[in-house]
């Protein structure tokens, strides 16, 4: 397709992209503009406003797959605060919305799968974040493919449900700055484990036989270039058996899209002993101003509070650390809520009864009710490139 803008120079490398793979995975046959797009240019930043985004992975930083499950996600969640309050279908459901990209205002660029056969005729629907703030309805259909959409966008603009208007946009492009050396994307294998197993494991069991049942873990966790022993001697006390063992298990990564556990054993300076260390720093910070909202003594003071995961939107799992390490009870520290008490199970049947919906305590969501939970309960593993 004749794109309506122009890439900058120096263009980086196409980043090579296996279609029939990618197809197969989906179910779906995606339109030709876009593949054609994607294959010559890669991820875009459109006129310094609109991303495209493409079947590419960056460890860490991107993965198509999740991409595509956290934004049907979001944009579900966010358009129930809003008329009508009857999200769409969103994919992998039969017709549902697939997307595409996004803006640098949190609107969210979408195909309607149920309006033809024919991928190449599939509309582009706009779930516009605004909107919702302004108790609009978010949704608006411009009833055009994804290549007239990108030249109207960029041409004469088109209007957003907030009564704003998306564009008109500089005629550049240019790839996305985080993905300037993504590598390919490979479609995840299906399960080892037989849904029929996953589904008894998330109604019934316990410990860690049954999370792996759950979740099936990584062939390699990845923990970092250290050793336990080595961490215990940094931080002068030994942690509790079963964090040890779930991580031995698991490694550092992401469960369900929301809580990350650090990279313990990492020697780089970034291990364990720093995030704690990062995260208490602004927790005594916060203690010394507001005391009434921290009330948590800060490690390694007696009973001190020690973080070992957090979420994504900076809520904090740890340990106060009374007793021995195997007597330490785990504690959540709430970003959104006030502080409160100490939870009563363990840490991986704490991780199961948030898993599987039954955990009501701050900074732990709940299931969405849409979603099979099978396609929402996943560990995404880390890397040496992964933050945490």
């Amino acid at each position: 397709m004749d794109a309506p803008f122009v890439q900058s120079d120096p263009a980086p490398l196409p980043i090579q992209i296996d279609w029939d793979a990618v197809e197969s995975w989906l179910g779906l046959r995606l339109p030709a503009d876009y593949k054609a797009l994607a294959t010559e240019y890669g991820p875009l930043l459109i006129g310094e406003w609109l991303w495209l985004q493409t079947p590419c992975a960056k460890p860490g930083r991107f993965d198509y797959g999740d991409w595509l499950k956290e934004t049907h996600k979001l944009c579900r969640a966010r358009s129930k605060d809003a008329p009508p309050h009857t999200p769409p279908p969103f994919h992998p459901k039969r017709g549902g919305l697939l997307a595409w990209g996004m803006t640098r205002s949190a609107s969210y660029l979408l195909w309607d799968t149920a309006a033809s056969t024919d991928p190449d005729q599939w509309p582009v629907v706009v779930m516009d974040s605004d909107a919702v703030n302004n108790g609009l309805n978010p949704w608006h259909n411009y009833h055009m493919p994804l290549s007239e959409l990108i030249a109207a966008v960029v041409s004469t603009g088109v209007p957003l449900p907030s009564n704003q208007q998306l564009g008109p946009l500089p005629p550049t492009a240019q790839r996305t700055s985080y993905l300037v050396d993504a590598g390919p994307w490979t479609p995840p294998r299906r399960t080892p484990v037989p849904k029929k197993a996953r589904l008894t494991a998330l109604k019934q069991g316990t410990g860690l036989a049954t999370l792996q049942l759950l979740v099936p873990p990584p062939a390699k966790p990845y923990l970092g270039d250290g050793s336990w022993d080595q961490l215990f001697e940094e931080l002068g006390t030994r942690l509790p058996t079963d964090y040890i063992e779930l991580m031995d298990t698991y490694g550092a990564g992401c469960w369900s899209e929301w809580l990350n556990f650090v990279t313990p054993l990492r020697t780089n300076g970034r291990g364990f002993a720093h995030h704690a260390e990062e995260i208490l720093g602004g927790y005594a910070d916060l203690r010394a101003e507001y005391p009434e909202f921290q009330p948590l003594a800060v490690w390694p003071e007696p009973g001190g509070f020690l973080p070992f995961a957090n979420s994504v939107e900076g809520d904090v799992l740890g340990w106060l650390t009374q007793g021995s390490p195997d007597e330490w009870p785990l504690i959540v520290y709430p970003r959104h809520a006030e502080q409160g008490p100490p939870l009563q199970h363990t840490l991986v049947d704490t991780l199961l009864a948030w898993l599987r919906g039954h955990l009501d305590t701050a900074g732990f969501p709940g299931q969405d009710d849409e979603v099979d939970p099978l396609d929402h309960i996943r560990f995404e593993p880390g890397s040496d490139k992964s933050h945490w």
